[in-house]
């Protein structure tokens, strides 16, 4: 067994915790999340034995244990009889937990993971957007042309302007019905609304571009139209996110 004298075992510093957390299941979870997603621990590769990772983040075997079946829930290990706790491909990883998601996007060189989320949100919205064409009410449509008028008076205004712009969003997603799709770009969006590397450029002229495309939407909406409205929303969300991405690389996940 490695003592504190010996090196420690590849991928099991010590964390670099500010203080000792409340919830150290919790904690040790969301420390091997990042290092698997990193590589510390790579598919196929065993997690440390339960003393290491006991001596590592100086916890007993119950939160050891108990954050393995947390990091099993999430799919990133499986416990396999006689081979230990294994790291699992990330094609197995629950890519719509929180720290999975934020743990991959935060080593993500390449955008390819918010590539990804926003061909997932352009997807569903649009189905979204198609729906809320057909079924929307009055008092919707309302809110909707409120928001998009209101959005027009505060391009000089991001932090209020993208509050208004999720809030607009969130109207067309509610206005459809659908708790499920509307749930999981929600979960999404929590994930990377105040990340400079999503949010990207936010200047005035852009702020202006994007509301023509909320108006668009808005106007199919209210013209019950939902190929026009699905139409919309696809545009708007595909060329909202490719003037704020940053990347040099060309964006073929977005390409249909």
């Amino acid at each position: 067994m490695t003592t504190s004298q010996e090196t420690p075992h590849h991928g099991s510093l010590p964390p670099t915790w500010a203080r000792r957390p409340a919830n150290l299941a919790r904690a040790v979870t969301a420390e091997l999340v990042e290092r698997i997603v990193r590589g510390a621990h790579p598919p196929g590769s065993p997690l440390p034995p339960e003393p290491i990772l006991c001596e590592t983040f100086s916890v007993s075997r119950t939160v050891v244990r108990e954050a393995v079946k947390i990091l099993q829930e999430k799919g990133l290990v499986q416990v396999r009889q006689g081979a230990g706790t294994m790291v699992t491909p990330p094609a197995m990883w629950d890519m719509l937990d929180e720290l999975v998601l934020g743990a991959t996007i935060a080593e993500d060189d390449s955008l390819a993971i918010l590539d990804d989320l926003v061909v997932t949100r352009r997807v569903l919205e649009s189905d979204m957007a198609n729906v809320a064409a057909r079924v929307a009410d009055q008092e919707t449509l309302d809110r909707l042309r409120a928001l998009v008028d209101r959005m027009d008076e505060l391009v000089d205004d991001q932090v209020s302007y993208h509050e208004h712009d999720r809030a607009f969003h969130d109207t067309v997603m509610q206005a459809s019905g659908n708790r499920i799709a509307r749930g999981v770009v929600r979960s999404l969006e929590s994930q990377v609304v105040n990340t400079a590397r999503y949010m990207g450029r936010t200047e005035r002229a852009l702020c202006v571009a994007s509301n023509r495309g909320h108006r668009r939407i808005y106007e199919r909406i209210a013209a019950h139209d939902p190929d026009g409205a699905a139409e919309a929303m696809f545009t708007h969300i595909t060329e909202a996110w490719l003037v704020r991405r940053s990347g040099t690389d060309t964006p073929t996940r977005l390409q249909r």
